[in-house]
């Protein structure tokens, strides 16, 4: 049998990047073969990955690529702990995951799986994430991928990777000032998670849910409703002896300032207020004052969830819209920027997170 040397353990090392002991293991076993041992630990990478293929990545980091700010890429990569997510080598392959992506002209994870790999052609992407589960040790997962092209491409990095945004814009001119606007703007999406770029990006459906949710969230909170409407809801309350003697004790007592009413009556006599404002939807509905009232909250929760209505966050007198800031910085270039489209990616989002009890998995290990 050949001898071990540290210097051939070492070499595989730098070309597998596999641990040490497995390194020398494989050595071992192929009696020295360098090629062979290779393969014993790609082989053993694939065995390893489809061991940990049912274990829950939800950690991770986005990276972002970039080409002469014209056109970008945005991927996320997930990890099954926050330490991995912070590893140096894990990041450095997410980086070349991004690259991947810019390269790529594949529509879906199945095929962008199978491309050639950016740094090996004789790999594939899918062979190369098996390697590197084989030497970080947990599961990996390439959860997705998206691109921009425009005028103009930026993206931002929130918290260490963990938000990756796209913006592309169409501008006539494409300098340092623009450019730095699109990154403030980047910058907004990843702290305020606009789901819409403009009112004309939502949908009739989706308006009408909104309007929905909006009519029965104020019914089922009368002391948000109209003092007019609250009025008749309690009058009939009275009337009709929904409500018990002392409610209606307190309300008499209350009533000169109406502000305070429900922090004195009985959950029971809110909730019946509730259930006869639904009971009296339609009439209600059509109440101009009621109408004005679901306008105004609808209103402002376009402002909340459209990009370019939402208030600017560097806004100086904190009222200027995303559109307004746009326009002014094209007006201030003699040009103008109209954002495109955007892209925001969150590591984990949408994903079940394992609870982790290291304490009661490393006393299950020694009591196995």
């Amino acid at each position: 049998m050949a001898a071990i040397t540290a210097a051939m353990v070492k070499e595989l090392r730098e070309t597998s990047g596999a641990g040490m002991m497995d390194c020398k293991k494989a050595l071992a076993e192929t009696d020295g073969n360098m090629e062979a041992a290779l393969d014993i630990l790609k082989k053993n990478g694939q065995a390893k990955a489809d061991k940990k293929a049912n274990r829950i990545a939800a950690e991770g980091v986005c990276r972002i690529a970039i080409e002469d700010n014209k056109k970008a890429a945005v991927v996320e990569v997930n990890s099954e702990t926050d330490f991995v997510a912070k590893n140096e080598k894990f990041t450095s392959y997410v980086e070349r995951v991004a690259e991947q992506a810019l390269k790529s002209n594949s529509a879906d994870m199945d095929a962008f799986m199978a491309e050639q790999w950016v740094d090996d052609a004789s790999k594939t992407v899918k062979d190369s994430l098996v390697e590197m589960i084989a030497v970080i040790g947990e599961k990996l997962s390439i959860r997705r991928f998206d691109k921009l092209e425009g005028d103009a491409v930026v993206g931002y990095l929130h918290g260490a990777g963990r938000i990756g945004v796209l913006v592309s814009a169409d501008t006539a001119t494409v300098n340092d000032a623009v450019l730095e606007a699109l990154r403030n703007v980047a910058m907004q999406i990843a702290a305020m998670n606009p789901q819409y770029l403009s009112d004309a990006d939502i949908s009739d459906e989706e308006k009408a849910k909104m309007r929905e949710i909006t009519i029965d969230s104020a019914l089922n909170d009368p002391a948000s409703l109209p003092k007019p409407l609250l009025q008749k809801l309690i009058d009939k309350a009275i009337a009709d002896k929904k409500w018990s003697d002392e409610d209606i004790a307190v309300y008499e007592e209350k009533k000169s300032n109406m502000n305070y009413l429900f922090n004195f009556l009985s959950k029971e006599a809110a909730q019946t207020l509730a259930e006869l404002a639904l009971a009296d939807k339609d009439a209600i509905v059509a109440d101009k004052i009621f109408a004005g009232l679901v306008n105004g909250r609808i209103s402002k929760q376009e402002k909340e969830v459209v990009l370019l209505n939402q208030v600017y966050v560097k806004a100086e007198d904190g009222k200027q819209t995303v559109a307004q800031y746009l326009a002014q910085v094209g007006k201030e270039n003699g040009t103008t920027v109209s954002v495109k489209k955007f892209i925001r990616f969150e590591t984990g989002e949408g994903m079940e997170k394992k609870n982790e009890d290291f304490a009661a998995e490393v006393a299950a290990q020694m009591n196995a």
